[in-house]
């Protein structure tokens, strides 16, 4: 296992973060969320696209029937495979938007939202089914980000980042309600902010850190074990892909800073990092 990252795709996003594998084609997709924009890139060809959005969007993921769900400023909407778009559920909350999401082991999404001005207690997480029906999970957060289950799906990991904490929760096998909650990991003053996570295939919780640099690795002891540093302070979100999911993903922003470092807003990666675990697409 290496360290070393390299740059995927040099860019210059205001706030890029969101990377996802989609096996079903090859890609990874990533955002832009305040540049209102969907990325793609496939590491075999070099191959990129680039989507607009109506809006800002904070997540998008793959449907399981082909096409993506976003989490925008105004609710889930649906690319479906023939590039039309369509809402599965609106609801406008004045100064709210949509922020990082994640597919639950049984398809739903479980999509976070934020105040543009980070207010505590202006933010939720939630359950979208397939159909569109809303379940709120959490209706305390201010900034609803990193979000991941562990491989048996038993535990589901979680970040509101102004908390600096990595949470942890128990997931019930027969219904996948989470309760428990407790703290895995606190980020030290200083170290900057979690942000989004993902889970590999040992169990252990990789989260990037916003204003900290760097991304880093707890055990499910919440024992950190590995740091990967990186010379963009901003960093957002990671994400293990590639045919064999040992390559790991990391997207950053320049968002904020006076002077940006040339590969603030880019998306880098790690090849060898580790071992990822495939991931479900929505079932919507």
């Amino acid at each position: 296992m290496t360290n070393t990252f390299e740059v995927a795709v040099r860019a210059e996003a205001t706030l890029g973060e969101g990377p996802t594998w989609d096996p079903a084609t090859g890609r990874l997709l990533w955002i832009d969320i305040l540049g209102s924009r969907v990325h793609t890139y496939d590491p075999a060809t070099g191959r990129r696209t680039l989507r607009r959005t109506d809006q800002h969007v904070g997540a998008v993921k793959p449907r399981a029937g082909g096409g993506l769900v976003l989490n925008l400023r105004d609710g889930i909407g649906l690319i479906d495979p023939d590039d039309t778009f369509r809402w599965l559920r609106r609801e406008v909350v004045p100064g709210r938007r949509g922020n990082d999401a994640a597919v639950a082991p049984d398809g739903s999404l479980w999509a976070g939202t934020m105040r543009y001005d980070e207010a505590p207690y202006g933010g939720t997480l939630s359950r979208v089914t397939g159909d569109g029906t809303v379940h709120v999970l959490l209706d305390d957060v201010a900034v609803s980000n990193g979000t991941g289950w562990s491989p048996d799906g038993r535990l589901m990991y979680y970040i509101d980042s102004p908390t600096r904490r990595i949470d942890v929760f128990d997931v019930g096998a027969a219904d996948g309600r989470i309760t428990g909650r407790r703290c895995l990991v606190t980020i030290e003053e200083g170290a900057g902010f979690p942000d989004g996570l993902t889970v590999d295939a040992d169990g252990c919780v990789w989260v990037a850190l916003w204003d900290g640099g760097a991304v880093r690795r707890y055990t499910p002891a919440g024992d950190l074990d590995r740091v990967i540093p990186l010379p963009v302070p901003r960093v957002t979100a990671c994400a293990f892909g590639g045919q064999d999911l040992t390559d790991l993903y990391i997207t950053t922003a320049r968002v904020g800073l006076t002077a940006p470092h040339p590969l603030a807003g880019s998306l880098l990666v790690v090849p060898g990092a580790g071992k990822g675990v495939a991931q479900p697409s929505f079932a919507g």
